[in-house]
């Protein structure tokens, strides 16, 4: 049975979205899927199913997180390969601009098309690059200070649609632990 990676997004960031890692990980068993892991407490989810599509997978955790938070967790859902290689994009990435004081990866539901590919790329500058790639939106600071802001703004981040971030780090680890 395949398995799959899902990434929920704005979970136990304030009060009222709480959803710890080990109430994440009983709901997708009541959901049935099997071989559930998280990692970390920012709604990592590994899982395995019969299912073959990860629009089926995404909607069924999506049901079963609503049903037992009482509110909507988007979720993006990747297989295993995918994952592994946008892990490796970025570490490569890291390597030819780096060395990075801070690299960010937004995942996405859907990929962008060229149009938007170029709109995104484009906020690009002095202080950070973006790179576009399949499901993925690098963010890249060779000197990144605190306070830097998300150099995407409100209306580039609209055309990304459903998306979550997580640092190069994270997925790499997450790589490593279950691809």
């Amino acid at each position: 049975m395949p398995s799959y990676v899902g990434f929920l997004r704005a979970v136990n960031l304030g009060a009222r979205r709480k959803f710890p890692k080990d109430d994440l990980r009983a709901v997708a068993e009541a959901a049935g899927f099997t071989d559930v892991q998280t990692y970390l407490n920012t709604g990592n989810l590994r899982v395995t199913s019969r299912m073959r599509s990860l629009t089926r997978v995404e909607d069924a955790l999506e049901s079963a997180f609503e049903r037992d938070r009482g509110f909507a967790v988007p979720t993006i859902v990747f297989g295993l390969a995918e994952l592994a290689e946008i892990s490796s994009y970025a570490e490569g990435l890291g390597e030819r601009h780096g060395p990075l004081q801070r690299h960010y990866v937004s995942l996405l539901r859907e990929p962008l098309s060229a149009e938007s590919v170029a709109r995104v790329e484009s906020v690009s500058g002095e202080k950070v690059t973006v790179v576009v790639r399949g499901r993925s939106v690098h963010l890249m600071w060779e000197h990144a200070v605190p306070g830097d802001v998300d150099p995407l703004g409100a209306a580039t981040s609209r055309l990304l649609g459903v998306t979550t971030a997580r640092t190069a780090g994270v997925l790499a680890e997450l790589v490593r632990r279950w691809a």
